[in-house]
């Protein structure tokens, strides 16, 4: 039976290694439309052509939008043994070629180049990578290249390998150190910032189960591990990010507590900062450099000292809507200008052409940072009319982004697609 969804009815230059990709699929599943004609279409696809590694991209995100991560996973690691290359066509594909260096897993394992590039008629070729990559030959056609792999332990021996291959690869790279991004660690980042004075990085330090059971059980005191850390802290697994495993302790007690809810056997440890403004409210910012230049991505207001911007209650709240609208309006002029010495230290010290923070802004004056990361979620897909200014400072995001690519664009490469 033929299906029908709009996300079908546009050319397709490369069916064999073009993919709908992250920035058509994902607003799909966010604002929760019916996808059944687009996964009844990519079935029919596979089962026509066990060999449409394209087919099975798409439907692996699919399985991702629905939580289902193991089987995504799964069938992403068959279509990548059949392929390393697919593409993914904005607009009409005339503008520019941007290749990614990517590496397997979910949307926050990789720099989200798909939203990046909304608004443009660009063309974004992925190719994927891993430990044993041996070498990078035969790369699609492209003006300008990027690594765009997060960090994450389970990344480690990628970039370790990619800081290896890079090298060889002529032409513009975004982000051509892997190990700056290896680097962004949570422990590492609040070490390489301590001496900014701008910035509040709060000391974070790696502890294995042990040592919180000891804690939690009397044995030891927390400074006895940490000199000078006292409760109430915050802990989190390693390797979480978005807010997974992490809690705030405010004894000995709650650690034991915490152990029983999570089998983690490392843990990141740090002191608990109270951001929370005059209005009572915990405010969280995301930042974004492109080219050592900051973007607003997004502002939440929560009750709650863990905000998550779709948790916050934006939605609903035209007050914290107009905070967030105003701080994006006048950001260059205001949140930037007040934060610039904090800008410079993070571009210096970080060191990459392209980098988000999670952030807030204590009473001091100096910039809490939270976390810093190239695959930070960044995305235009929240409603137009409930956010009518979301969209404009997105766009001005993306643009920025292309932009800045475009600039480092090299002569291409003549390499077979």
């Amino acid at each position: 039976m033929p299906v029908n969804h709009p996300l079908l009815n546009r050319p397709v230059i490369g069916p064999r290694t073009e993919t709908l990709g992250m920035h058509r699929l994902l607003p799909v599943a966010f604002e929760r439309r019916d996808m059944t004609a687009l996964w009844q279409h990519t079935i029919q696809r596979i089962e026509a052509d066990v060999g449409d590694a394209a087919a099975m991209i798409d439907l692996s995100m699919m399985l991702y939008c629905h939580f289902r991560a193991d089987e995504a996973r799964a069938l992403l690691d068959q279509a990548i043994a059949l392929q390393r290359d697919f593409c993914i066509v904005h607009g009409d594909g005339s503008g520019l070629k941007v290749l990614a260096f990517v590496t397997p897993g979910d949307f926050m394992a990789n720099t989200p180049v798909d939203f990046l590039l909304n608004g443009s008629d660009a063309v974004l070729w992925l190719r994927y990578v891993d430990a044993d990559t041996a070498d990078l030959d035969g790369l699609p056609e492209h003006d300008v290249a990027l690594l765009a792999i997060g960090e994450a332990t389970e990344h480690r021996a990628v970039l370790a390998r990619m800081a290896e291959l890079l090298p060889t690869l002529g032409g513009p790279v975004m982000n051509a150190d892997p190990r700056r991004i290896a680097g962004l660690t949570r422990d590492d980042v609040s070490a390489s910032l301590a001496a900014e004075a701008s910035l509040c990085v709060p000391p974070t330090t790696k502890v294995d189960r042990a040592v919180l059971e000891s804690i939690g059980s009397g044995a030891t005191e927390l400074a006895d591990h940490v000199a000078s850390l006292a409760f109430p802290i915050i802990v989190r697994p390693l390797g979480t990010h978005a807010g997974g495993g992490l809690d705030r302790l405010d004894s000995p007690d709650a650690a034991l507590a915490y152990l029983a809810t999570d089998e983690s056997a490392k843990f990141f440890i740090a002191p608990f900062i109270d951001y929370r403004g005059n209005d009572g409210l915990f405010s969280k910012q995301r930042v974004v450099f492109i080219g050592g230049k900051a973007f607003p991505s997004h502002l939440a207001l929560s009750d709650h000292w863990i905000v998550h911007y779709l948790s916050a209650g934006m939605a609903e709240n035209a007050d914290k809507r107009a905070v967030e609208a105003a701080w994006m309006e006048h950001f260059d002029t205001d949140f930037a200008h007040r934060h610039a010495a904090a800008f410079a230290a993070l571009n210096r010290r970080i060191g990459l052409d392209y980098f988000g923070i999670d952030c807030a802004e204590l009473p001091d004056g100096r910039l809490l940072i939270f976390e810093v990361d190239v695959a930070m979620l960044v995305h235009d897909m929240d409603d137009g009319e409930t956010f009518p200014y979301k969209k404009v400072a997105m766009q001005k995001l993306f643009d920025a982004f292309v932009t800045y690519a475009g600039a480092l664009r090299g002569v291409g490469y003549e390499c077979a697609a």
